[in-house]
């Protein structure tokens, strides 16, 4: 087929634009059209660059329409949705764009295990996170310190967490909880005899216990002295730099992020003056989490400065604090919508603590381990809403990929995740899998207690205590990082806290059941997927009653 056609001169290029400019220039709705047609303009030139061939050693991209924007919306929205509809198109490994990052996704425990027990010179945390933490937690700790120091970090606070301590925390989180019910306005209204229904919000309660008990037990006396005055609003303004939106505009000049750093100050002037007074003698020594840090040494010798102690002593409070308070806002809302496993709950609390009078004994951090359906309702919280739904790591330099991770009909090839992109394993994908999980949309405690169950298996080995154990840097333990269940993380950050997080959630629960008849007066609630930790939407109530024996 021929044509007539023929391209215009340089020149003549030169005239038609310039008779353009002149024409927006004089006529303003002509430049408004022009700079409305921009958008259009560029949402096209993005959908055609995604048609035109591409490099076949790097991962499929995600179709997406808007540059920039990339799939942020969908994966924001529903994580798990776009995870499922994602592996279908394009299979376990692919990339989409997330707010111009490039981010390339490693599905299944194959995939967590390629992405969490990768070398920390590769896939490194430090670079997906420290622009969101150090502005909360503080500077040279955690993400904003080397890692061989984050991981001498860990292992300070992993050991002030001993046995003993953890026995003495049964009394102290029961204490807090059964004087909550007593004080709190929520709950003093209630008649104690009444037979009617009251309700209480599970994320709003469940948060105030948690904070209540981990200031208890892990910040020392001083700290929970305060908490109902100076330092719950400025925990409240620092809590709001753990927003989505921190991640990823970390320094926006608005107030509530002004709010955040003037909190962060306080709290860390706070527990500075606290540790000069013990250093002084003008206040005694404590022996808490505090006073094992600062009499702690990194490995060249320096003693912990006083603003790490502080710092850490932040991020111990802050990063429990989200993950146990979902996590128990979860788990009260799971036993309240099936009023049967309350009652269970109960009997499983008489059995083995109960008086002749109806009153029930202490019970032990051991004998809380050996109740099977307590274990089994919080092993099945944290696989239905594991804390973090997602785990990024920055790629320092060029990484092979299999392409039979992606696909076994693919083995033989390689994918390059370049240097400079993200990478993100999922742990709410290994775990609510439909290949792998029966009906993993249920809440089915029987799943626990089936010792040759896929899920049991599956604990087996993330805890693999009679397997290979590795130390990063914080003592032995098991990586963990080939299960498909893994809800608090693998390999080397994997959380040190997650012993006295399941103390916590257990002794809240147990005593929560054991003074309380609970059910849910409305269908569960869905997933809130806009916070940095998944919580419950509202509404979230749940109605309970005294029992006659309670406080």
């Amino acid at each position: 087929m021929s044509s007539n056609f023929t391209m215009p001169s340089t020149d003549a290029w030169a005239g038609y634009f310039a008779q353009a400019g002149t024409t927006l220039s004089d006529n303003p709705s002509y430049l408004l059209l022009a700079l409305g047609s921009f958008p259009i303009v560029a949402v096209v030139l993005n959908v055609l660059n995604q048609f035109l061939p591409k490099d076949r050693t790097r991962p499929p991209v995600v179709f997406h329409w808007f540059p920039f924007i990339g799939s942020a919306i969908h994966y924001g929205m529903d994580p798990l949705g776009f995870f499922l509809s994602c592996r279908e198109k394009y299979g376990n490994v692919f990339t989409f764009i997330l707010l111009g990052r490039k981010v390339t996704v490693a599905l299944g425990a194959a995939g967590n295990n390629f992405i969490l027990g990768g070398k920390s010179n590769v896939f490194n945390a430090e670079d997906a996170y420290t622009h969101f933490t150090t502005p909360v937690f503080g500077k040279d700790v955690v993400y904003d310190c080397p890692n061989d120091k984050f991981m001498e970090q860990k292992k300070f606070i992993k050991y002030s967490l001993t046995g003993d301590r953890f026995r003495e925390y049964v009394g102290m989180i029961t204490e807090e909880v059964e004087g909550f019910i007593k004080k709190d306005e929520t709950f003093a209204a209630y008649q104690a005899n009444s037979k009617e229904w009251a309700k209480f919000d599970a994320v709003e309660t469940l948060s105030q216990i948690t904070i209540l008990t981990a200031a208890r037990t892990l910040q020392g006396k001083e700290v929970r002295d305060n908490l109902d005055k100076t330092f719950a609003h400025l925990y409240s303004d620092l809590d709001g730099g753990f927003k989505p939106i921190n991640f990823l505009f970390p320094n926006l000049p608005l107030e509530s992020y002004r709010a955040r750093d003037r909190a962060h100050k306080k709290i860390a002037d706070f527990y500075i003056d606290i540790i000069q007074k013990r250093k002084s003698g003008t206040t005694e020594n404590v022996d808490d989490v505090m006073g094992y840090l600062m009499q702690q040494k990194y490995r060249n010798g320096q003693q912990i400065p006083d603003h790490e102690v502080a710092h850490m002593l932040i991020a111990l409070l802050m990063a429990g604090q989200h993950t146990s308070s979902a996590t128990g806002a979860w788990a009260t809302l799971h036993i309240a919508e099936n009023p049967e496993l309350v009652e269970v709950m109960y009997a499983e609390q008489v059995k083995h603590f109960g008086n002749p009078d109806g009153s029930f004994r202490e019970m032990t951090f051991e004998e809380m381990r050996d109740l099977p359906v307590l274990d089994a309702v919080i092993r099945e919280t944290l696989r239905m809403h594991p804390p973090i739904h997602s785990i990024m790591r920055g790629v320092r330099e060029d990484v092979p990929v299999p392409t039979s991770l992606a696909s076994p009909d693919k083995e033989g090839g390689v994918y390059i995740i370049p240097k400079g992109n993200y990478t993100l394993a999922s742990p709410i994908m290994s775990q609510m899998d439909p290949s792998i999980w029966v009906h993993p949309e249920r809440f089915e405690t029987a799943r626990w207690t089936d010792p040759e169950g896929f899920a049991k298996q599956a604990l087996r080995t993330y805890d693999d205590k009679d397997g290979e154990k590795i130390d990063f840097g914080f003592g032995l333990v098991s990586k963990g990082t080939e299960s498909p269940y893994q809800p608090f993380g693998a390999g080397r950050h994997r959380c040190i806290g997650e012993q006295f997080a399941y103390l916590q959630l257990g002794v809240v629960l147990t005593t929560l059941v054991r003074h309380l008849e609970m059910k849910l007066g409305a269908p569960f609630p869905g997933n809130d997927y806009t916070t940095m930790i998944t919580m419950p939407l509202a509404p979230r109530d749940v109605y309970y009653r005294r029992r006659p024996t309670a406080v």
